[in-house]
């Protein structure tokens, strides 16, 4: 039985309420979390990075952002996603407003771990949103909510502005207030979800850690945590690392490179929504499948020699990619609340930190393959390697569940 279930009834427009009140908190906080995305090129000329300090440099965000995330989980189902959620926001709109402040790379990464708070809200959200909705409907629900991942297009479509208007330091502090702002419209606007009121009226103790991270024994949560690793951390990647290759390979200027930056990620972001609709429809295995078979297709020809790919073919094959891209991130979840619809927010946080993770490590290995082999393709190459790996993976342990005949939530197969 489901938590809505269970509880007493909500008003009707309660639960789209949460969602869309829910989704647009996470676009301002991953408008935040990859703003360095843009003011890091600006900072690396400014300070003379290289291509790994540059690739550092954008992924500390990432890094916290990441780390927190099953923390975050765990203490949304302690206490409540309106309360987490909004304090997480906070937190977040303080460091990047002190980022304006710092004038060295040193203070720049530790501004940036502030700034990473805001992409922990992933995890809170997740576990937030989910309760207030069905089984059923839980794939459409956590994409729409994933869909916030459009906030990386904001950023790139309108910082290049700000800061050729007022200077980078000007970003940091608009997108601060934007952030404090809206955790303030969070708090006001929303109700505890369903599965915390009901833990509440009940007088439930919470699970020690033991019993929160008991599912993360189990290896499929890991192989989950791949593809995720792959579908989100290789998107959040790419978003920061697409404007500097294009200036690099093709010789754009910041301005163009950021707009079609942008673009790669509003397909690689909106649609993630249709993926959670396709998820509750055909599967959200099924759904895995297709993502990783074109991803692989589309990361094979991207790792091509750069000079051999015109720019209207690589802008067509980056959105075919991250389209995909979208449509796997939606599946993934919709695997965990089917799978462990009682540790939601424990095995959410670990699938999102690894996917997180991703998006720290991948940029950081962009810029050290680029400076070993000299190579802009090699990024692809390494994004290859990883979604090849994750689809015999998938496929070896889908026929080894079929040979011992377990079979998986309907939701799920």
């Amino acid at each position: 039985m489901s938590v809505i279930e269970k509880v007493q009834p909500m008003s009707d427009g309660e639960p789209a309420k949460a969602l869309w009140i829910s989704t647009v908190a996470f676009t301002l906080c991953f408008a935040v979390w990859t703003i360095f995305a843009i003011i890091g090129i600006r900072i690396k000329q400014d300070l003379g990075l290289n291509e790994a300090e540059f690739g550092l440099l954008v992924g500390t965000p990432v890094l916290t952002g990441s780390l927190v995330r099953i923390v975050l989980g765990i203490w949304t189902g302690r206490y409540g996603g309106r309360l987490v959620y909004t304090l997480t926001m906070l937190a977040a709109a303080v460091a990047t407003f002190l980022l304006s402040y710092a004038q060295t790379y040193t203070q720049m990464l530790i501004a940036g771990l502030g700034v990473g708070l805001a992409g922990g809200s992933f995890a809170v959200g997740v576990a937030y949103v989910s309760p207030f909705f069905p089984a059923e409907k839980q794939g459409t629900a956590l994409g729409i909510f994933g869909a916030g991942n459009v906030g990386a297009a904001v950023t790139k479509f309108a910082a290049p502005f700000v800061l050729l208007a007022w200077g980078w330091q000007a970003v940091a502090e608009i997108w601060a207030v934007c952030l404090a702002l809206m955790a303030i419209v969070f708090w006001f606007t929303t109700t505890d979800d369903p599965a915390f009121r009901l833990r509440r009226e009940r007088s439930v103790a919470s699970k020690s850690f033991a019993e929160e991270f008991a599912p993360l024994q189990n290896v499929q949560v890991w192989r989950f945590s791949l593809y995720y690793f792959f579908a989100f951390g290789g998107f959040v990647a790419l978003s920061l690392w697409l404007p500097r290759y294009l200036v690099g390979v093709y010789g754009f200027n910041l301005e163009t490179a950021g707009m079609i930056a942008a673009a790669y990620s509003i397909p690689g972001s909106i649609f993630r929504a249709f993926g959670g609709v396709l998820s509750d429809k055909k599967g959200a295995r099924s759904v895995m499948y297709a993502m990783l078979a074109v991803s692989a297709v589309a990361t094979l020809i991207l790792s091509l020699p750069a000079t051999t790919i015109t720019p209207v073919i690589f802008i067509v094959v980056i959105f075919v990619l991250g389209f995909f891209m979208s449509l796997g991130k939606a599946a993934v979840y919709k695997h965990i609340p089917a799978y462990y619809p009682e540790s939601v927010g424990a095995v959410g946080g670990i699938v999102g930190m690894m996917g997180g993770l991703g998006g720290f490590i991948l940029p950081i290995a962009f810029g050290f393959l680029k400076d070993m082999t000299g190579l802009w393709s090699s990024c692809f190459l390494l994004l290859f390697a990883i979604v090849a790996i994750s689809l015999v993976w998938m496929h070896l342990s889908v026929k080894q569940l079929s040979r011992q005949g377990h079979s998986a939530p309907v939701a799920a197969t």
